[in-house]
């Protein structure tokens, strides 16, 4: 345990000035911010609106964005980074000759890619929130304060996380193979535009490919009528663990241990 908390703490140092680290930040706040100029200079036609719809119409632009295309190509960013670092410097075979355990290396990388993902959504939860409560304090007929969105939304984000983790394996395996940009980074584009794709025309078995369940965690979101809460909107349920889900959180799992024991058997270069 030891080894792996220095090796994880090692990589937070060799990334915290690189756009791996940053992008996990700064990606939420630019689009959260750009979002709230919007509604900031459309404020008297949304005065209208009842506090839930002001929430979902203030959240559903980025959600739609994160289960396109935004969430799947920030995985395969993050994961390509993580590992590039050792590509570039040429320190795989240093690296691995430190009297730390294989095992320590691999899951410290594998988990800081992971922490960078969940620092990302994190902080699209808390600027959402955040940016929505300061427009509902700046611009007082946007009833914000009436509805309150925080359990839906760590759902859905939540659920947006577990979605990814088939990705970040796969593309986590990828780039600790192969040292160029264009072999992971291409299949990653390659397969996040097919999952689109698969999710939109409907097809019955797209579930089992990952790289489109960030799209059916959105299309998944179902309304119930049964509880409007009085605003004549329906409330959003999210239902966590469904079938797409489930092959996410296997693949993640299966590709992860089937890369920890190629990194046991080859040498990386």
């Amino acid at each position: 345990m030891k080894g792996f908390i220095l090796s994880f703490r090692s990589e937070f140092y060799k990334t915290r000035k690189t756009m791996a680290f940053w992008s996990a930040v700064i990606l939420p706040f630019v689009i959260c911010l750009m979002i709230s100029i919007g509604f900031f200079s459309h404020s008297d036609k949304l005065s209208k609106l009842p506090g839930a719809m002001l929430w979902f119409e203030f959240s559903a632009p980025v959600l739609v964005v994160m289960g396109s295309i935004l969430l799947p190509m920030l995985i395969v960013f993050e994961a390509y980074s993580v590992n590039n670092i050792e590509h570039k410097a040429e320190t795989w075979k240093t690296l691995f000759s430190l009297p730390l355990s294989k095992w320590s290396v691999y899951s410290a990388k594998y988990l800081y890619a992971l922490f960078l993902i969940i620092l990302c959504l994190a902080l699209f939860v808390l600027f959402t929130l955040g940016f929505g409560n300061l427009l509902g304090v700046i611009q007082p007929q946007l009833k914000f304060s009436e509805y309150h969105i925080e359990s839906t939304l760590l759902q859905v984000y939540f659920k947006l996380l577990l979605s990814g983790l088939g990705i970040l394996s796969i593309q986590f395996l990828l780039s600790l193979l192969f040292r160029d940009f264009l072999k992971p980074m291409g299949i990653g584009f390659v397969a996040t535009v097919s999952g689109i794709i698969m999710a939109n025309v409907g097809w019955k078995y797209t579930y089992l490919f990952p790289y489109s369940n960030a799209m059916l965690t959105i299309k998944s979101l179902k309304p119930d009528n049964s509880n409007n809460n009085g605003q004549g909107i329906p409330h959003i349920t999210v239902d966590l663990f469904t079938k797409d889900i489930c092959v996410s959180l296997i693949v993640a799992v299966a590709v992860y241990i089937l890369g920890y024991f190629i990194v046991l058997k080859k040498s990386v270069k």
